[in-house]
């Protein structure tokens, strides 16, 4: 059976985990899944927005432990896939994670992977792998530092504890906070508010800002400049510009004409 679902909502794709009884923990089919489904997304132009969440009460558990007692292989490749999955590609486009209950351990690893992440109050997020002595090989002492600054995430990675949703919110883990149950519908509707909003400046700013943690200070102002002559070569910007003046985005209302909201944030 799939491990993973995936369907469109307009230009927003949604892959779930779908390994309920096990709390949607990830084996070596999953992860390679996980993978393909997420190159196939990065590669379709009619998607502009990838969610991830997980089926049932949970986002993602972490690797499949039991699997890997029984004998069941991860890959453990610099190269190509990593354990998880997905976590090494880069996407050119938008990512969210919409959470419930557990991201835990690898599944910490791949929300951290996302752009945001939209997480339920009750949600528990951690390293709780530390008590096996399961290592992080997903990015997550890479990406937790950068995201949370390393005091908070050498708490979190030394120590093995759990946070909910509120302290993940408040440490800047969480990008929305939302009650339980309405992670999923939250993050697929802040998907459509991105999709309607110019991609390719959005994506060549999203990019810089990702490509600027590899590069010193000069090689960062360089990038972003001609990241920024991508974008206006595009003509979005001359089009933007002449929509502004025209009196878009005034009184309220945002750059399409819809009425701004904050309703997905507590």
């Amino acid at each position: 059976m799939s491990g993973v679902r995936v369907r469109d909502d307009g230009p927003v794709r949604v892959l779930t985990i779908d390994r309920p009884e096990r709390r949607n923990a990830v084996d070596a089919q999953t992860a390679e899944e996980l993978f393909d489904a997420v190159r196939e997304a990065d590669a379709d132009p009619a998607v502009l927005v990838l969610v991830l969440t997980g089926a049932g009460t949970a986002f993602c558990a972490g690797a499949d432990l039991k699997a890997m007692a029984a004998g069941g292989r991860t890959t453990l490749s610099l190269d190509g896939m990593a354990p998880m999955g997905p976590t090494r590609i880069r996407l050119s486009k938008p990512s969210i994670a919409a959470i419930e209950g557990p991201a835990v351990a690898g599944g910490l690893e791949l929300a951290l992977w996302c752009d945001l992440r939209v997480v339920a109050t009750d949600a528990t997020l951690g390293v709780l792998c530390r008590r096996w002595g399961v290592p992080l090989m997903d990015l997550g002492t890479v990406r937790l530092p950068r995201l949370i600054g390393h005091s908070r995430a050498i708490d979190l990675i030394i120590t093995g504890r759990s946070i909910d949703g509120v302290e993940a919110e408040r440490i800047g883990l969480a990008n929305r906070l939302v009650p339980p149950g309405a992670a999923l519908k939250t993050a697929v509707g802040l998907g459509h508010q991105i999709a309607q909003l110019p991609q390719a400046c959005l994506r060549n700013d999203r990019l810089s800002a990702i490509e600027q943690w590899d590069l010193d200070e000069a090689s960062a102002i360089a990038n972003e400049f001609r990241r920024g002559l991508d974008s206006i070569a595009t003509g979005e910007a001359q089009e933007g510009i002449g929509r502004f003046a025209q009196g878009a985005g005034r009184h309220g209302q945002d750059a399409t004409g819809s009425a701004s909201s904050s309703e997905s944030t507590l």
